[in-house]
């Protein structure tokens, strides 16, 4: 795929807009590495391939990971029950595995349905526990069917927390990101770490782009905290590729197929959906929208980031990695 037939792709994020940056690596090298627009509308600053968009849900392949260190390390299995670490859920979720919690296959009522009308604070990952501890329900039986959970990726990191005796942030730092050379990426948290060469989120709002950066769930960590870059993100790729992080027999388990979703194309494994021969994952807050899509057999990843809430990029990915596949 030319340089010309990227831009061309990539035409409604240059210019004095909301950018994106676009990385192809193919059999461990980048054969693509663009950046359009601006990461900062107010300042005007350009999105790089260092610009360190919010992942939104890219983040939970992050957090499987943490817990199969974990698993590694023998501080917990991926069959604990989930009260055996967070003990003040209710009953209804006696049975829920960290399994499930990683598969979505809990039933875990929506924690975003549970925050009252007239909150004003943004909510924590302890915050979304006290919300769940006062449920006394679950859609269904945990294990019997499939419910995209936010809610569980936030119990997951708090789980990390309790088996590391360290904060999800600084497990994160210490175990993945520093390991792997991942020095600008970040689980932010306002007030305690800083995101260098952000990128801050916008809406389209008739003809002009509103910054619309957080929201009340957009300090939850284990759902979607993380920021990161597409120079970043490639060395966590190549990770993804061999034993400098995880094991083989338990990157099998994060990227084999657990459960059918609700749509029939897709099924998800832990942290990462399954279709046909990619692994992928899609994260969309207010203001980004980002997606990874790896070709294992054929050594190829296709990454997005984004800083505006349309459109979705997965659509994109799909057709730029059809070009440099055929």
């Amino acid at each position: 795929m030319s340089a010309a037939d990227l831009d061309a792709q990539m035409a409604a994020y240059r210019g004095a807009v909301p950018g994106a940056c676009v990385l192809v690596i193919d059999h461990g090298s980048p054969r693509i590495r663009r950046a359009y627009g601006l990461a900062d509308l107010e300042s005007g600053a350009a999105s790089t391939p260092a610009t360190n968009y919010r992942l939104a849900s890219v983040t939970k392949q992050f957090t499987a990971a943490a817990i199969a260190l974990l698993v590694e390390d023998g501080r917990l299995g991926f069959d604990d029950r989930v009260r055996d670490w967070l003990p003040s859920l209710p009953g209804a979720v006696a049975p829920v595995t960290v399994r499930q919690l990683l598969t979505h296959t809990a039933g875990l009522i929506d924690y975003e349905d549970l925050i009252a009308p007239d909150a004003t604070v943004p909510l924590r990952d302890a915050g979304v526990l006290a919300l769940l501890e006062r449920e006394s329900r679950t859609y269904f039986a945990p294990g019997t069917g499939y419910r995209y959970s936010n809610g569980g990726y936030a119990l997951l990191a708090l789980i990390v927390e309790r088996a590391a005796n360290t904060s999800f942030a600084a497990f994160l730092r210490n175990r993945v990101f520093e390991p792997l050379g991942m020095h600008g990426t970040v689980a932010f948290e306002a007030g305690v770490s800083t995101v260098p060469n952000r990128a801050y989120g916008y809406t389209a709002v008739g003809t002009s782009w509103v910054r619309t950066d957080q929201n009340l769930t957009s300090s939850v960590l284990g759902d979607g905290g993380i920021y990161s870059s597409i120079d970043d993100l490639a060395k966590w790729d190549a990770a993804l590729g061999d034993d400098r992080l995880l094991r083989a027999d338990t990157r099998r388990a994060l990227f084999t197929a657990a459960t059918a979703t609700d749509d029939p194309s897709v099924d998800y494994a832990m942290g990462w959906r399954v279709t046909g021969e990619t692994l992928w994952h899609s994260g969309e807050s207010v203001g980004f929208r980002n997606v990874i899509v790896r070709y294992p057999r054929r050594a190829l990843t296709v990454i997005i980031l984004t800083n505006r809430s349309d459109p979705e990029p997965y659509r994109t990915a799909l057709s730029i990695a059809a070009r440099c596949l055929g």
